[in-house]
């Protein structure tokens, strides 16, 4: 059998139509940017924000009703321990699957830390019963972090972590049983007390927020459904790609692909990759495009084998922990970063030479960027070295 071969520029064709970044493809909501990327990454709650502008032209009020007024779009800790923000039709499969895989993990480790620290001999009741608790309180009214340490004497204690090393010492133990509450998707984050651009929820509990828990799917099921969805987004994908992804095993993605008939396919160098089964027709080329993406977009972060756009300059645009600061696109490449003048003025800063036309379209992003921020400065800690050098050379 003739196995299909998906060239490095019908990639960035895809990339360009799938996640609505070409001007020709960009979506008219909130809700079909979240199902066009299968999920955004809200670690920093401005990326959610970003990333939707950018791909629809969606203001922050538009972005705030998806969230916190509709509902369509509901935050939840899932793979790899990071916050992404999901469709509402999307929360059973991932609370069945990666969400409950990395519950399991944060609790299996908060209680060896209580048992290590002494705060009590049986780690896993004590996790359980703190984590009842929490949720008891919040089935009163939805509450902060701070409004809970203030409620429930045992989210004060603090765990020792790695003694005597530079990165260790004193760590709340709050946030830990919050994590396991949310990836288990029992609580969500629910009103922000702090504005749009800072991470401090008002915790609630997923009946009250959703009007009902959604249901689970099974784990099997729930891995299926993500993968399918992913390689939509994202396909044509290795392996590696998605076990980085989903934070999961080889065994798991071999199931997941196997379930939904995923085809397979090489890559312009010849290693295996996966398309749906529906997907192996060619995407039509668009014309040039340009864009701003903030840091950690989906877009940036979606493939772990990200030469086809990114190619030599991950040094200057991740950090050493492979996150990817705000980054500036050209006909779907990463040619540089952007960053915002103490005016709150975007400013693109290109990583390599640029044509006249890439430079006038991105000045004319970061013009319609500046005009949407309307003075507003979002300053992220995953800023790139790229970034970090013009605003230490600048004096920004």
């Amino acid at each position: 059998m003739v196995v299909l071969t998906v060239s490095d520029s019908q990639r960035r064709a895809r990339l360009a139509t799938r996640h609505a970044l070409a001007p020709d493809h960009r979506v008219a909501s909130v809700e079909a940017v979240v199902a066009a990327m299968t999920c955004l990454h809200a670690t920093e709650p401005a990326s959610v924000h970003l990333s939707a502008h950018a791909r629809s032209g969606a203001t922050r009020d538009d972005v705030r009703r998806a969230l916190h007024e509709d509902r369509t779009v509901a935050l939840q800790l899932a793979m790899r321990r990071t916050v992404f923000a999901f469709p509402r039709d999307l929360l059973p499969a991932v609370r069945g699957s990666a969400a409950a895989r990395v519950a399991a993990q944060l609790s299996a480790r908060l209680a060896k830390e209580v048992e290590a620290n002494g705060l009590a001999d049986d780690g896993a009741t004590w996790v359980a019963d703190t984590c009842v608790a929490v949720h008891s309180r919040l089935r009163e009214a939805p509450a902060t972090t701070r409004q809970l340490r203030e409620a429930l004497p045992a989210l004060e204690l603090r765990l020792e972590r790695a003694p005597g090393k530079s990165y260790g010492g004193q760590f709340p133990i709050a946030p830990q049983i919050l994590g396991v509450l949310a990836a288990g998707g029992s609580v969500v984050r629910g009103e922000p007390a702090a504005g749009w651009k800072v991470s401090r929820p008002f915790w609630t509990t997923a009946e009250d927020w959703l009007g009902a828990d959604p249901e689970r799917l099974g784990e099997r099921e729930g891995y299926a459904e993500l993968v399918r969805r992913w390689l939509w987004s994202f396909g044509p994908g290795t392996e590696a790609d998605l076990v980085w992804w989903l934070g999961g095993t080889k065994g798991v993605v071999r199931q997941a692909l196997a379930d939904v008939g995923a085809v397979e396919v090489r890559l312009a160098d010849g290693s295996p990759a996966w398309v749906r089964h529906d997907d192996t027709a060619e995407v039509a080329a668009t014309e040039p495009w340009a864009m701003l993406l903030p840091a950690l977009d989906p877009t940036t972060m979606g493939w772990k084998g990200r030469d086809f756009y990114l190619g030599e300059l991950a040094p200057r645009l991740f950090d050493t922990n492979g996150n990817g600061g705000p980054t500036a696109w050209w006909n779907g490449r990463i040619v540089g970063g952007w960053t915002q003048e103490p005016d709150g003025a975007v400013a693109v800063v290109p990583a390599v030479p640029l044509p006249r036309t890439a430079r006038r379209a991105l000045t004319a992003e970061a013009e319609r960027l500046t005009a949407w921020l309307d003075g507003e400065i979002v300053r992220s800690p995953y800023q790139s070295p790229l970034v970090r050098a013009h605003q230490a050379a600048s004096g920004a």
